[in-house]
């Protein structure tokens, strides 16, 4: 089965100043399509640039990436918009919501850009992950009238919405409370495996960790390892 992302010898570099400072540095991984994957490191090595690169949203300095077939090096600016638009969801650890939109029109907004659906069947896709992520009483509201549990809700309904293959998510826990991160994560470990959505997502929490197929772990922007993750009731014991 081809991997739905493959990443072969990848190398980031950043300028600051006349100073080049790397933050990957030969990394090369595949992820099959249906895997739960966690990219696990500390501050500093390279799991954001890594998701970026995966998700289109930054080139890499040398090295290819593919997803889902397409060698993201070879396509023009509207193709990859395409690629990002119709194949990739993106859960922020900003969230990145549209602070003038309500929480529906947030949500719709892929739906949108996509322009599959009409207005009722758009209404009711929407209304349906606002349910499932426990969001939908507050389908008017503004983000700012919101917590930042609500806010995260909020963006991974909207990372879902389209109906993508593969989601990325940049510490999608990292600004909720436990048992609101817990929800979270078994919302996505429930669409992963009733749709066979491709998930990877970067995380400190060794709760997080736990439910993954396996834990990619980076240092220094290079990967040190892929290792099955500890069960919950290990994991939980681990801060």
């Amino acid at each position: 089965m081809a991997p739905i992302v493959s990443i072969v010898d990848v190398y980031k570099e950043y300028s600051l100043g006349k100073t080049l400072v790397p933050a990957l540095r030969g990394v090369s991984l595949d992820v099959v399509a249906g895997e739960f994957i966690s990219i696990a490191g500390p501050s500093g090595s390279g799991k954001t640039t890594l998701l970026n690169l995966i998700g289109c949203v930054d080139v890499a300095t040398r090295g290819t990436v593919v997803v889902a077939g397409r060698n993201t090096a070879e396509l023009s600016e509207r193709e990859l918009t395409s690629l990002r638009l119709n194949t990739i969801g993106f859960i922020f650890q900003s969230f990145n919501l549209v602070p003038v939109l309500s929480v529906f029109q947030n949500v719709e907004f892929p739906l949108l850009l996509q322009r599959k659906l009409s207005a009722p069947e758009r209404r009711k896709r929407v209304m349906l992950l606002l349910e499932q992520v426990g969001i939908a009483t507050h389908a008017d509201h503004r983000p700012s009238e919101l917590s930042g549990g609500q806010r995260q809700r909020v963006a991974v309904a909207r990372a879902l919405v389209g109906s993508p293959q593969l989601v990325l998510a940049d510490e999608p826990t990292a600004n909720l409370d436990s048992v609101t991160g817990e929800h979270i994560i078994d919302l996505m470990k429930e669409l992963n495996e009733r749709d066979g959505t491709t998930f990877i997502f970067s995380t400190h929490d060794a709760r997080v960790m736990s439910h993954a197929n396996a834990v990619i772990r980076l240092e220094d922007g290079q990967i040190v390892g892929r290792e099955k993750p500890l069960g919950g009731a290990q994991a939980a014991g681990m801060h």
